[in-house]
């Protein structure tokens, strides 16, 4: 017979901490205190394999789970020598939910059960107060009926609120016992007025009903959306935990209370928590009166004038302080845990590993490892690589009031706020008078690039998470908000609506890129602060991984803030990023506008000198790292103007009729500029663009050699071919200017040329691209377009309705989608070191930065990952946790 239920107390448990899978991580901790000998009120756990065969079969239960439950409720009443739905001394329980990953408020608990109106004389007589028994009754009948009947709880706040004000109350503790009597009476006649049929008596018909609400509150909307932010799969299910109540407002020997083994907001190795004399547990969270300390430490660091528990109960307080130290041995981990004191008698009635801010977790982490609690490896494993964002970038002061006038991605974190501005020369002009500007538009393009670097955050209402805007603005460490659909801008007006509020130009916004927020006004913002311990952590981190880790960048700014995140190198260099700098842009245009062969190398010839430097900083910084250079890769449409009046601009510096330059942005124009004249296709078309980039590259070399002494290996890659004999044209001419380069200095070097997988055939044919190309990086942005069908600029239209839809479990520009790009990454990394056994493999798109899409990569065999430089320390961390799960699996 399968079994569905397990009992826990009296100094024992059927089951432990190991089956947190089935009971539950509420479950598994309350048999694991039970086993460890701690006072845990008794009770029982129904598994979730109930859950899963509630929703498997039309919300039914296996056919022997009642036989089981009137078991365990037997051997609970005869730890507790109380019986339930006895008249004279009543067992009332709890009924809780409880997944394996914590959800916090997100399911539903009702308290008291077993309360009725005979009952009720019963508690009365053994609690000696009425009052408290009426409270009791009256909270059990409300809960009861708001998440097991459905009876909106309006109806009993509007009673309660209605009896307070014809008394003159002002708070609950002001209520009689007679008036609570009152309020429970009123309460069952709703219950009457509501459904036609008075509220349920029989203990046994409440419990089954709070269990089958606690197994159908698994996907209410509340839990639906955080497991969807969490990734929590709803297969897992929740277990239900039954258990004996305790009371902490039976009188002044009673209390409740929630404490962490440490300072969850800073990780400090101190007794942290809140209590509340005569209360119940959702008193102290409820806001309804002022939680105490409950240490003087506390007392002290909050300067509260109220009396701490170790003031008030010495002798309780010291036992608690034993339960932290017990169970922080214990499970090597920091602990939330709640307790209540029922006549001077101390119940644990839950541990869990305590949320922190990822400033506390490092700190708790390293920490622990010190104090010899865990390993450098545990310690690694114990920072989520995500929340190393908090860390990096400002971010809104939690105490801060805020207005919230638009919801979009959370495209770059960091919070930012400044002046509206609408155009990257107004950005560009207004920073260097020394004002803070954000930058806010439909959308960005390359052009905008000087703007988005001057301003102190960008928003567009346009884009995904892989956006232009996104993307830039994690390199450059600038917060974004993207794809804010609901902000209307009139460009021409000058202002941004939404939400019925209108602000103009000049007017100032905040905007918070780690929730997707904007909001009217300025926010204050807390500044980041890198510990000692953040070192620490990452030192470690570098010990364990296997892949190196890159970053993407272009500017020496860039490069420089990456080397000092401990980047590896340069994993993608976008030399179409360093047109736009000064007045390369003009030469740039010119290029484009030539009719002819020479006049493009006239203009080219202006280019070189600039490029040259560029390439010479950034090996540098770089001082022997690798670093990959892509050849020019965007349309040429992107580096014109889009007016009328920029083309006049662009034909007088260019000594041209201003209609060639119309006529050619004409004739530059595509319907798919994504698929279109663009990549390696340049190349083939204008063989003297990439010509001269890698003469600009190799001729670097030389001068970096010549200056310092350093030897550069630098990486050439070919960006969107689908061909090998793409690749054998361009590799041909990379190597005649390569030896021209090496005859005219005297000099020989070593270059590897590559490409940029991009294209599912390319992903196909690797073996043959291999035979080429010495080395493959993964832009798995467009790799994730062109396999999708789908464009990252559009898609934040629709796909949250595809992940509501459960169609894709995550956004595939966000983590890689594993299915199916992901085994187009594979199968080219396997054919790729087949016909080529030391071609080195990485992946150089915004997946990169992300730890889910590094932990595949470490699965497919790659050799680094590259990310925006502040993405850096979240790449390190995600490889060596990569690392560790790989070794698990081996072993």
């Amino acid at each position: 017979m399968a079994k569905w239920v397990y009992s826990f107390g009296g100094g024992g448990a059927d089951g432990s901490a190991e089956l947190r899978n089935l009971l539950g991580g509420k479950g598994a901790n309350l048999a694991e205190m039970c086993n460890i000998g701690l006072s845990v009120p008794p009770g029982f756990t129904i598994s979730t394999e109930v859950c899963t065969y509630f929703y498997d079969n039309n919300r039914t239960y296996p056919g022997d789970l009642e036989q089981q439950v009137d078991e365990a409720l037997g051997k609970l009443e005869a730890l507790a020598d109380k019986k339930f739905g006895d008249p004279t001394d009543p067992l009332l329980v709890s009924v809780r939910s409880g997944a394996r990953a914590s959800m916090p408020g997100m399911m539903d608990t009702v308290l008291n059960l077993g309360l009725n109106d005979t009952t009720i004389k019963g508690l009365i007589a053994k609690s000696e107060d009425p009052r408290f028994a009426y409270d009791s009754y009256r909270r059990f009948i409300q809960m009861f009926s708001d998440i097991v009947l459905g009876i909106d709880l309006h109806n009993f706040e509007d009673v309660l609120d209605s009896t307070k004000r014809t008394k003159g109350y002002t708070l609950d503790v002001q209520m009689t016992a007679d008036d609570w009597k009152a309020i429970a009476e009123e309460y069952k006649q709703i219950v009457q007025r509501e459904l036609g049929e008075p509220f349920p008596q029989d203990p046994k018909a409440q419990l089954w009903g709070a269990v089958g609400a606690v197994f159908g509150s698994w996907n209410n909307q509340r839990a639906n959306t955080y497991r969807r932010l969490h990734g929590i799969p709803a297969s897992w299910g929740t277990a239900v935990n039954v258990q004996t109540m305790v009371f902490g407002n039976m009188g002044d020997d009673c209390a409740t209370g929630v404490a962490f083994t440490r300072d969850p907001a800073t990780g400090t190795n101190v007794f942290y928590g809140e209590y509340l004399v005569n209360a119940q547990g959702e008193d102290v969270v409820a806001g309804i009166r002022t939680p105490q300390p409950i240490n003087l430490v506390a007392k002290e660091a909050n300067k509260s004038d109220l009396p701490s528990m170790e003031e008030t109960m010495p002798a309780l307080y010291t036992e608690l302080a034993g339960v932290r130290e017990t169970l922080e041995k214990h499970y090597r981990e920091m602990q939330d845990l709640e307790f209540t004191i029922e006549r001077d008698r101390l119940y644990i009635l839950q541990t869990r590993n305590g949320k922190r801010t990822a400033a506390a977790a490092l700190k708790i982490a390293v920490d622990m490892c010190n104090e010899g609690l865990i390993t450098k490896a545990e310690a690694v494993n114990r920072v989520d690589a995500a929340s190393l964002d908090q860390l990096l970038h400002p971010t809104l002061d939690p105490k801060a009031e805020k207005t919230v006038i638009g919801k979009g991605l959370p495209a770059s974190p960091g919070a930012a706020s400044g002046k509206i501005v609408m155009t990257a020369d107004d950005a560009e002009a207004q920073a260097a008078l020394g004002e803070r500007v954000i930058l806010v538009r439909e959308e960005t393009s390359p052009e905008d690039i000087h703007g988005m670097h001057a301003a102190a955050g960008i928003l567009t209402t346009r884009g995904g998470m892989t956006s232009h805007a996104a993307v830039v603005a994690r390199g450059m460490g600038r917060a974004c908000v993207s794809g804010v659909g609901e902000i209307h801008i009139d460009q021409r007006a000058g202002t941004v609506t939404a939400r019925g509020v209108t602000l103009k130009l000049g007017d100032t916004i905040t905007i918070d890129g780690s929730a997707g927020e904007v909001m009217a006004g300025e926010v204050p913002t807390v500044e980041p602060e890198l510990s000692g311990d953040f070192n620490t952590l990452m030192q470690w981190a570098d010990e364990i991984r296997r892949m190196k880790v890159r970053t993407n960048a272009e500017t020496p700014t860039d490069a420089r803030t990456a080397v000092g995140f401990g980047a590896e190198g340069i994993g993608l260099c976008r030399t179409e990023h360093m047109f736009f700098e000064g007045d390369r842009i003009t030469a740039v245009r010119r290029m484009i506008v030539a009719d002819t062969v020479d006049q493009r190398r006239s203009a080219l010839a202006e280019l070189l000198p600039m490029q040259r430097q560029d390439f010479v900083d950034l090996f540098q910084i770089m001082a022997g790292h690798p670093v990959t250079i892509r050849l020019l890769d965007p349309p040429l449409h992107e580096f014109l103007p889009k007016t009328e009046a920029d083309m006049e601009k662009v034909a007088e510096v260019a000594g041209v009729d201003p209609q060639l330059v119309k006529q050619r942005a004409a004739q530059l124009e595509e319907m798919n500029p994504m698929l279109g004249h663009r990549g390696c296709r340049l190349g083939i078309t204008f063989p003297e663009i990439y010509e001269m980039q890698a003469r600009a590259i190799l001729e670097a070399v030389v001068q970096v050699h010549k200056e310092t002494g350093a030897t550069v290996t630098p990486e050439i890659m070919i960006p969107l071919a689908f061909s090998r004999e793409e690749l054998d044209i361009l590799k041909a001419l990379i190597d005649k200017v390569a030896e021209e380069v090496q005859q005219s200095a005297d000099f020989d070097m070593n270059y590897l040329v590559g490409t940029m997988i991009e294209l599912p055939r390319a992903a196909l044919l690797a073996d043959e691209l291999a035979q080429t190309a010495q080395f493959f990086s993964f832009g798995t942005n467009d790799l994730t377009q062109t396999t999708f069908g789908i464009s990252r600029d559009d898609a934040g239209h629709f796909l949250p309705d595809y992940i509501n839809a459960n169609v894709l479990e995550t956004d595939p520009f966000v983590t890689l989608d594993q299915s199916g790009v992901g085994q187009l990454v594979k199968f080219a990394c396997e054919k790729g070191r087949g016909a080529r056994s030391d071609i080195k493999l990485g992946i150089c798109g915004e997946h990169g930065g992300d730890p889910a899409s590094v932990r595949f990569c470490q699965t497919a065999g790659l050799d680094y990952v590259s990310c925006s430089p502040y993405r850096v320390p979240i790449a390190r961390l995600a490889a060596a946790q990569a690392a560790l799960e790989a070794r698990e699996v081996d072993a």
